[in-house]
Formats: C-alpha cells, structure tokens, sequence
C-alpha cells in the first residue's frame, strides 16, 4: 500500500517525510509534514458552563473539553467530595459528567479536573435544579368534517424562572406559523 506507520511518536519523529513512488516510466515524489503536538490541559478556549441547570427528576450532563495532547485523565468533585461512577453518577471517557434521577440534593458546585503527562487544570460551575417541564392537557384526537376548523389544546406546566415554548408539528415536520398563516393560528394564553 506504500503505508508508513508509527508508534508511540516522540518529538524526534516531528518533520518532513517524502514518499518516493518509481516504476519503468519514472519517479515522482510527495510531501509531508509531520508535527507532533504537546499541551497541557487548559480550559481558556472552553471552560465549563458557570450556570448549568437540570430538571428535577431528570438527566443532565456537564461537559468538560479541555484542550490537550496528549488525552487527559478525568476526574471529577462536587465541593470537596470526590466523585466515582456509581448507579446514578457517570464519568465518560471525554471527560463529561452524567446524573441521573436529578434531585436538590445534587445542586452545588462541580469542578473538572484534567491531567497528562504535560500538566494539569480545572474548570468549576454551579449545577441548580428547576422543576421539570410537564404537559399537563395533551391535545386529544379530534375528528371534524373536510372543510370545518379544529382547534386543539396544550397546557404545559413549567419551573417560574425559565420561559416557556411550545412548538406543534405534523407529522415529524414542524409548523411554521408565518408562511402557513392563512391554515394554521397560534393562540397562545399566558
């Protein structure tokens, strides 16, 4: 195949390569550069969300994308407390953090260390939770004549500090209520 492969590269390897391809007709010639890449982890590029909200009950996840080379080795605390996978808490292999089953008690702060062979670093923010979004009136199956209006309702509840949206759909595509104005009316009663 004309493949060069290498392993466990150190900064000796860093350089130009040429591959030299020669049959009865000729010779040609390609280049390459190869450079090796070393950091630290460091979050100036992508710290953690300050603020990251869950709703109780449900599932949220904090991600944690440090720059570095190579890979970092993850972990995490809440406060002073050292987190470890466990039926409800999950560290994944990128370095995010997964709970389940959100409760009040999870709120607090979190903070992400990154570590590799060039250095180490974190990055802190502050989990709260806010009640979860329910539906509370579903629209119901209607059936009317061809030619006849229908009107069907949603009545959602949600926690007071967030704001609210609802979007319908037919059939997997979302309505635009702009270009389909003359069909479709949203009434929208706070």
């Amino acid at each position: 195949k004309g493949e060069l492969r290498m392993q466990s590269l150190t900064f000796d390897d860093a350089g130009m390569y040429q591959c030299i391809a020669e049959n009865i007709h000729g010779i040609i010639y390609a280049n390459a550069e190869l450079k090796i890449v070393a950091s630290p982890p460091t979050f100036e590029f992508n710290p953690m969300k300050k603020k990251i909200l869950a709703a109780k009950g449900g599932r949220v996840i904090i991600e944690c994308k440090p720059k570095a080379a190579p890979k970092p080795k993850f972990s995490w605390s809440k406060g002073t407390e050292l987190l470890v996978n466990g039926s409800r808490i999950r560290i994944w292999d990128d370095g995010s953090l997964e709970i389940i089953n959100v409760t009040k008690l999870d709120e607090g702060r979190y903070t992400c260390f990154a570590e590799n062979n060039r250095g180490k670093a974190n990055s802190t923010g502050v989990l709260e939770m806010t009640e979860a979004t329910r539906i509370t009136l579903a629209p119901l199956n209607v059936d009317v004549t061809v030619g006849e209006n229908a009107t069907m309702q949603c009545i959602a509840s949600h926690d007071p500090t967030l704001d609210l949206t609802f979007i319908w759909s037919l059939n997997g595509f979302v309505i635009d209520f702009e270009k389909e104005h003359e069909h479709y009316e949203r009434n929208v009663l706070v």
